[in-house]
């Protein structure tokens, strides 16, 4: 059972990280042919990034079938530890007040898509 879960997370992981990788290249990619303004850039950077984390966590709870809130709250913790490892260690610094909110609503993005995974499965059966 254990095992399952930790291979659920996984899976929920490597969802968000591949999902925010090729939405990063697409974004890449438009601000380099396109005239984006830097206002319409965070709010799409927000979207994809809530976005990201509802599918990573909708696997999480679609794999793990059980506890789809728990798994969608670590799957959101997860990316935010990792977000804020690199931030701290590769910058220098903490998180601002701007991105704690952010993360807050990835956080709730994440635990949303594990409860809503594991109900899609669970009507399945």
């Amino acid at each position: 059972m254990q095992r399952q879960l930790f291979h659920a997370l996984l899976f929920g992981w490597i969802s968000v990280f591949s999902l925010i990788l090729i939405s990063s290249l697409i974004i890449a990619f438009l601000l380099r042919v396109t005239s984006m303004d830097a206002n319409i850039l965070s709010w799409v950077a927000l979207s994809v990034g809530i976005l990201s984390l509802f599918i990573g966590g909708l696997i999480t709870g679609m794999k793990g079938k059980m506890k789809g809130w728990i798994l969608g709250a670590i799957t959101g913790l997860g990316f935010t530890l990792f977000t804020f490892s690199v931030q701290y260690l590769g910058y220098q610094q903490g998180f601002s007040v701007e991105q704690l909110l952010h993360h807050l609503g990835y956080l709730f993005a994440a635990i949303l898509g594990g409860v809503i995974g594991v109900n899609i499965i669970g009507d399945a059966k």
